[in-house]
C-alpha cells in the first residue's frame, strides 16, 4: 500500500516481454512466519529489500530489469510486487515454485541445476551480506536462515539472477494471473452468496475439499527460523468421525486423514475460512476455528526426481514414496 499511496505503478509482464540481456532477480523475505508479528529491537534499515537489490546490482554491475516471485505466498509475492513498483520495473507473471514453501531448497532453480548466487541478504538490523557463491543449497539455506534468526526473525534476500533464456525453463509462468483469477472467483462467490471455497477449488488443478471442521488442537514452536507445528481438525457434517492432521513447516506440508496420508509434498493443501474462502496463515490459526481444508496438485515440474529430492516427503523426514494428490483418497 505504501507504493500505491506514493503514486507507484504495479506492472505485471509476460516473460516474453523482456529482452535476453535483461537482468531478472528474485526478492523475498526468509524467516519464520511466527516472526512476522514481532518487531526487531534495533531497526536501522528501513527497506532491506531495496538495499539488497542495490547490493546485488553493485556486484553484477547491472540494474535489475524485472522481479520474479520466489513463491506464491501472501507475504513474499506482495514483497516482490512492491519492490518492482518502487523501482518502476515490471514483475514477471510467474514464480519459482508454483505454491509456497519453507526453505530455499524449494526453488525450481534446484530442478534445473542453476545457482541462486550471487545473492544479497540484508536485515532491518543492518546486516548486509553478499553471497558470491555457495558450496551447496544446504549451506546457502543455513546462511540465509542464520542471518534471519540473529536479525530478529527475518531478513531480505535477492537472488536467482536470470537471463530470459534461463528463466524460460525455471519460471512457472502464469501463476500470478491464476492467483488473480482465484481471488476474483472467491469475491464473486461471496457477493452472489455462493460457496467461496468451492469457487477457489474450481480454479485449482484437481482442487478437492478434504474436510470441513473445527481446529481441535494446534501446537507450534518457533524453531531455527521456522514455525514448526501440527494441527488436528475434527470433521463436522459429512466428515463427522474423521480427523485431519497437518504437519507444518511455515506452510502446511504433509496431511493425514485418520492417520492415512492424503496429501504429500510437493502437492499442496490449505486451510480456508468457510465464510469468505480466504486463506488462514499458520501464524493466525487457532484452536476452535472453523476451517475448510482443500487440496490441489502441484505443477508437474515438481514431480521430476530432482524436484522430489528437495520437496518430496523424504526431504522432510517422512518415510513415504511420493503419491500424486489426484491418486490419493482417504
Amino acid at each position: 500500500m505504501d507504493v500505491i499511496d506514493a503514486g507507484g505503478t504495479m506492472i505485471l509482464a509476460d516473460l516474453n516481454e523482456f529482452k535476453e540481456e535483461d537482468l531478472l532477480a528474485s526478492p523475498y523475505f526468509v524467516g519464520s512466519v511466527a516472526s512476522l508479528q514481532k518487531k526487531t529491537a534495533k531497526q536501522t534499515v528501513s527497506d532491506p529489500i531495496a538495499e539488497a537489490v542495490s547490493l546485488l546490482e553493485s556486484r553484477l554491475g547491472k540494474k535489475v530489469a524485472g522481479t520474479v516471485p520466489s513463491e506464491i505466498g501472501g507475504g513474499n509475492t506482495a514483497a516482490c510486487l512492491a519492490i518492482a513498483g518502487k523501482l518502476g520495473i515490471p514483475m514477471v507473471d510467474g514464480d519459482l515454485m508454483g505454491r509456497a514453501g519453507p526453505e530455499l531448497h524449494q526453488s525450481t532453480m534446484q530442478i534445473f541445476k542453476l545457482s541462486m548466487s550471487p545473492s544479497a541478504i540484508v536485515s532491518e538490523t543492518g546486516n548486509r551480506i553478499l553471497v558470491d557463491s555457495y558450496a551447496s543449497i544446504d549451506d546457502y539455506e543455513a546462511i540465509a536462515r542464520y542471518v534471519s534468526v540473529v536479525s530478529g526473525g527475518h531478513a531480505a534476500v535477492v537472488d536467482s539472477p536470470l537471463t530470459r533464456s534461463r528463466a524460460v525453463d525455471c519460471i512457472i509462468q502464469g501463476t500470478i494471473s491464476k492467483c488473480i483469477a482465484i481471488g476474483r472467483a472467491r469475491r464473486l462467490a461471496v457477493k452472489e452468496n455462493r460457496d467461496p471455497v468451492g469457487a477457489v477449488m474450481g480454479e485449482l488443478t484437481n482442487g478437492r475439499r478434504l474436510l470441513k471442521g473445527k481446529v481441535e488442537k494446534y501446537t507450534w514452536k518457533d524453531e531455527k527460523g521456522f514455525l514448526i507445528g501440527e494441527a488436528t481438525v475434527a470433521g463436522e457434517d459429512e466428515w463427522r468421525g474423521k480427523k485431519f492432521r497437518s504437519w507444518i513447516m511455515n506452510e502446511h506440508i504433509m496431511g493425514w486423514m485418520n492417520d492415512r496420508p492424503v496429501v504429500m509434498p510437493p502437492d499442496l493443501f490449505m486451510f480456508l475460512d468457510p465464510s469468505s474462502g480466504s486463506g488462514i496463515t499458520n501464524d493466525k490459526l487457532k484452536e476452535g476455528m472453523e476451517v475448510d481444508i482443500i487440496g490441489a496438485s502441484v505443477p508437474k515440474v515438481w514431480r521430476k526426481p530432482e524436484g522430489l529430492a528437495v520437496f518430496g516427503p523424504r526431504h522432510f523426514g517422512f518415510d513415504y514414496d511420493y503419491v500424486p494428490f489426484e491418486d490419493l483418497r482417504d
